[in-house]
């Protein structure tokens, strides 16, 4: 069973609709016992960092994500927010991240004569790091959709997975054992997106 973390910020039924879609059976829950019996988690999220982590904490949500995660190794994707809140922290808030993974989340900063914008939305390619089980089988014209004012930047190169670039290059996804995150919406990204969990479904 795939438990898809419900901590009050995300589009989660468009997570479990694609889901559905490739054939994955799953569940919405902040139960602590649904949680520790998932097989893998998803960790979604739209919205702030500050209020992400918030919540995560005055739940508890983030202590027992922790044994989950580091301890009991149980494969988790974080997709968005969720991405920015399994790093260190981020630019837009003053909360410390859940810290599982040695990077920052930045904020765009573009030249005055930029023509592109903050935040960056659209659909934008992706160029791979280094071999996955996630991109097993992914087309070579593979493109994501993304919203997002900030990026993730690893400390190491070797956890970073997926580049892309909006007016230079950014960590589109990392991998780094069982924790996985990417900065772009899967579940709004159509044959490739599904591609993508597809494998998270079956490989991990």
């Amino acid at each position: 069973m795939i438990t898809i973390v419900d901590y009050g910020m995300g589009n989660l039924g468009s997570i479990r609709n694609m889901l559905k879609k490739v054939g994955a059976e799953s569940e919405i829950s902040a139960d602590p016992a649904c949680l520790r019996q998932a097989g893998k988690l998803i960790l979604p999220g739209v919205g702030a960092f500050d209020a992400g982590m918030s919540s995560l904490e005055q739940s508890g949500l983030s202590s027992l994500l922790n044994e989950l995660v580091l301890e009991k190794k149980v494969p988790v994707l974080g997709i968005c927010l969720g991405m920015h809140l399994m790093t260190q922290g981020s630019e837009e808030g003053k909360l410390r991240g859940l810290g599982w993974v040695q990077a920052d989340t930045i904020r765009f900063t573009l030249p005055e004569d930029s023509t592109l914008k903050v935040p960056h939305m659209g659909w934008n390619r992706v160029k791979p790091c280094k071999e996955s089980r996630l991109m097993k089988a992914a087309d070579e014209e593979a493109r994501f959709y993304f919203v997002h004012s900030y990026y993730v930047k690893c400390h190491a190169t070797g956890d970073s997975l997926l580049k892309s670039e909006h007016g230079h290059e950014f960590d589109a996804a990392f991998e780094v054992g069982n924790i996985m995150g990417v900065q772009f919406h899967p579940e709004k990204s159509h044959r490739f997106g599904m591609q993508l969990l597809s494998n998270f479904v079956s490989e991990y």
